[in-house]
């Protein structure tokens, strides 16, 4: 059975992912409609009559004493239609996701166990712990620097600092563990080719 149902607003960009029980809860009490691949919307009694006919389903079914439904793997919610928050949040995963698990002083790629955040410029020294003073670091290079500058520490940045830009499939992805299914793609493509280019 699956547990993760991706959220499209009402516009069908892709917001979020939710649990199931959510995802079946918020089309009960009307608030969403069961997305297919073909586009087409449900709400619970059409969802609950489908499913009365269909043989399997990839994401499993729900069974009460007097009905069976599918799991729907995506949702669209009837009102809201704002888009995501545009900015990517600054937390340990995402720092490690944004350099792609390398140490930015020797290059070298590590398992999360082996990497630490790293401040360029150490707090003692007034450093600040934003996207622009952290990156990440191997054990030994992060020992090496200690609370130094690297310049001082006879050290250079491979990998310069930087904040990573907001896309909408890798947000979706950063927010869930789980992987982006093939029945989400289309969806979760639809804000990377309609959202407005900066000017």
């Amino acid at each position: 059975m699956s547990s993760e149902v991706l959220v499209l607003n009402r516009n069908f960009y892709a917001i979020q992912v939710t649990h199931w029980k959510r995802a079946l809860c918020l089309v009960y009490l009307n608030h969403a409609f069961v997305v297919d691949q073909e586009y087409k919307t449900y709400d619970f009694e059409d969802w609950k009559d489908l499913s009365r006919a269909m043989m399997e389903n990839s994401a499993g079914f729900v069974y009460t004493p007097t009905f069976k439904i599918a799991i729907p793997e995506v949702i669209a919610l009837r009102v809201f239609d704002q888009l995501p928050k545009s900015e990517v949040t600054f937390t340990r995963r995402n720092i490690y996701e944004h350099y792609h698990h390398h140490c930015c002083y020797c290059g070298k790629k590590f398992p999360t166990s082996d990497l630490n955040l790293e401040h360029i410029v150490p707090r003692s020294r007034g450093g600040k712990t934003d996207w622009d003073n952290i990156v990440t670091s191997c054990i030994s290079c992060n020992l090496r620097k200690g609370d130094r500058l690297p310049q001082e520490a006879g050290m250079k940045l491979l990998i310069q600092p930087s904040k990573p830009k907001w896309h909408a499939k890798r947000a979706i992805l950063l927010r869930s563990p789980i992987p982006l299914r093939a029945s989400w793609q289309r969806f979760v493509d639809n804000i990377y080719w309609d959202s407005q280019l900066e000017e």
